[in-house]
């Protein structure tokens, strides 16, 4: 069994200085860091917040991911692929089930076909030209509804390499939209060549 949230709050606390502060991460020393070490410090542990507060779209019925169900640049009955905007890097993709799922609740069914969605469009990814590598997150303490990020690093750029890529992204200006468009379009098409589905929500074929 897991620490207690007050159990794991004083475990961490005993590695803090006398601002309950913990000492800076390894990963500040990684060659791939966007900071330097000078200066930075970490942000003081805060007591732990138990009974936690509800996700965005917790109730399907105020789901903003639901209401978007037919947003996107691929789609099948079950799945819709989107691109980010407002990002740093080339490309920014999520894959989303159309119908209000988290992740441990996907039918076994989805769940395999996420699996193979999510293998493909790294593939289809990493084939547009300038892509390096395209890595897969998911994170879900912010909303309740699944969502799949895909991050297309850009070729060249050794600083972005590895699991600071989002935290670069953020830092980095806003990628141009319109070569950004393409390439959705781009890994939209091979992914309906490889998985069927569409580009629009009307008109949908299987597979």
């Amino acid at each position: 069994m897991a620490l207690t949230p007050d159990e794991f709050h004083q475990h961490a606390l005993a590695a803090t200085d006398a601002e309950r502060r913990l000492p800076l991460s390894r990963m500040t020393m990684w060659e791939i860091s966007p900071f330097e070490q000078d200066g930075l410090r970490v942000t003081p542990l805060r007591p732990p917040v138990t009974p936690e507060p509800p996700r965005h779209g917790e109730d399907p019925a105020t789901c903003g991911i639901c209401g978007k169900r037919d947003e996107g640049v691929w789609f099948n009955e079950r799945w819709r692929l989107a691109r980010v905007s407002g990002v740093g890097v080339p490309l920014v993709l999520m894959l989303y089930p159309r119908d209000h799922y988290d992740l441990a609740e996907l039918p076994d069914e989805m769940a395999a076909e996420m699996g193979l969605l999510s293998t493909r469009i790294v593939r289809h990814m990493q084939a547009v030209p300038h892509i390096a590598r395209a890595h897969l997150y998911r994170f879900g303490d912010g909303a309740a509804h699944l969502h799949l990020w895909f991050f297309g690093r850009p070729e060249g750029q050794a600083q972005l390499w590895g699991s600071w890529l989002p935290v670069w992204d953020d830092l980095l200006p806003e990628y141009p939209a319109g070569p950004a468009d393409a390439d959705a379009a781009l890994v939209a098409d091979a992914l309906v060549a490889s998985s069927g589905g569409s580009r629009t929500p009307q008109g949908l074929t299987t597979r």
